[in-house]
């Protein structure tokens, strides 16, 4: 930098703080919202910073303090890192600098060309400007990295505290008012939003990108979903104004990524352990490998029956065991012709019209199981018993 730029510089020396206090009042008349949002500690902050900047950066173009360049670069750097806690938007503060140079290289103009200063020559202020504008470009470039490793950072902490508190509500500490808030407040979720589990089983695969375009209708209504795995379960808390479970399962059934059940919490935080073992008994009760959503209340009795892996087999064997002792072909055709039957509430015609038979087929083959397995579809406790075997046998 030649001595004519440096001298130039050097004519706002005395008006450092001046300029400064100018690019702030700026900024909060530009800014309002976001400054009257923070409060008034960010206001001194960016105050004093500006005035540090503009100080060390006229210190440095006047050769006055031109070994401060690598405090300057550090003072970019801290910045960003700061700007990015502070929740401000990185287009804000790159905007901030940019008018803060445009500010600058104004008053020098200002300056040259008043009486109590010699002029300053165009060719001068030319240089003066495209000094300016390249050191923001640089400014910029160490600010924008700064910020963004800042920002990174900070995600990880919060998806690692969210994570955490996850961890903690499943293992029932929702249920202290005390632990619940802070809960709330890590996970932003409002004292008065629905809370819901999804769970998604995974055979074989992970999720990787497959809930992303499920994430996407949740966030086009404003629903926030926070994920997490335990114990190779993939599964995640929604809150908000949400849908019943059935809402849910429409959102997630055109993008199913697995099996994946579905069940809302009626007792918020509290009861979000509960919500996580409904949801995942749901999940369960899905054949292996298929990709479908299931609401836990529109499996209540496949739950029931997968909950009591005991009484499986005993139900099996009270109810089931002779048809299954028939040839393979012979049971296979029995349990389709009482599967039909129960989902037509015990009509042959209707069983009939689903299995392309004759109604007479249909009734020789009820009378085939009411003899080999002694109960009746007629009985409606061996009706119940019967669908709960056929359920318990993944034919339901």
């Amino acid at each position: 930098m030649d001595d004519e730029l440096r001298h130039a510089w050097a004519l706002l020396m005395d008006q450092s703080d001046a300029i400064a206090d100018s690019i702030t009042l700026t900024l909060f008349e530009r800014d309002a919202a976001l400054y009257e949002r923070v409060g008034p500690e960010l206001r001194a902050d960016v105050r004093a910073s500006t005035r540090l900047h503009i100080r060390r950066g006229l210190g440095i173009l006047s050769g006055e303090c031109a070994s401060d360049h690598e405090n300057a670069v550090d003072l970019w750097r801290e910045t960003g890192r700061r700007r990015a806690r502070q929740g401000v938007p990185l287009e804000l503060v790159l905007n901030a600098y940019t008018l803060g140079a445009r500010i600058l290289w104004e008053a020098l103009v200002t300056r040259g060309r008043s009486e109590v200063a010699p002029d300053v020559a165009d060719a001068v202020l030319l240089r003066a400007a495209k000094t300016v504008w390249s050191n923001l470009d640089v400014q910029n470039a160490i600010l924008i990295d700064s910020y963004r490793r800042e920002s990174a950072r900070l995600q990880r902490q919060d998806l690692q505290r969210q994570q955490s508190v996850l961890d903690a509500l499943l293992e029932g500490r929702g249920a202290d008012p005390e632990y619940a808030e802070e809960a709330r407040a890590a996970l932003d979720i409002g004292p008065d939003d629905a809370i819901a589990c999804v769970v998604v089983l995974y055979d074989g695969s992970e999720p990787g990108d497959a809930l992303a375009p499920a994430e996407d209708r949740l966030d086009r209504l404003g629903i926030p979903a926070r994920w997490h795995v335990r114990s190779g379960t993939y599964y995640g808390l929604l809150s908000g104004d949400l849908p019943d479970e059935r809402g849910l399962v429409e959102l997630f059934a055109p993008h199913a990524a697995g099996r994946t059940g579905i069940a809302a919490s009626p007792d918020g935080i509290a009861g979000f352990p509960l919500a996580f073992q409904l949801a995942t008994r749901a999940a369960e009760t899905l054949a292996r490998g298929e990709r479908r959503v299931v609401a836990v209340t529109d499996r209540l009795l496949e739950v029931l029956v997968a909950g009591s892996p005991q009484v499986a087999p005993l139900l099996l064997a009270e109810t089931l065991a002779p048809l299954l002792a028939q040839p393979e072909a012979q049971a296979t055709v029995l349990l389709d012709t009482l599967a039909a039957l129960l989902r037509h509430d015990g009509s042959p015609t209707h069983a009939a019209a689903e299995l392309f038979c004759h109604r007479n087929t249909v009734i020789y083959r009820l009378r085939q199981i009411e003899q080999l397995t002694g109960r009746t579809l007629a009985d409606p406790r061996d009706k119940m018993l019967l669908g709960l075997a056929l359920l318990a046998r993944g034919r339901g």
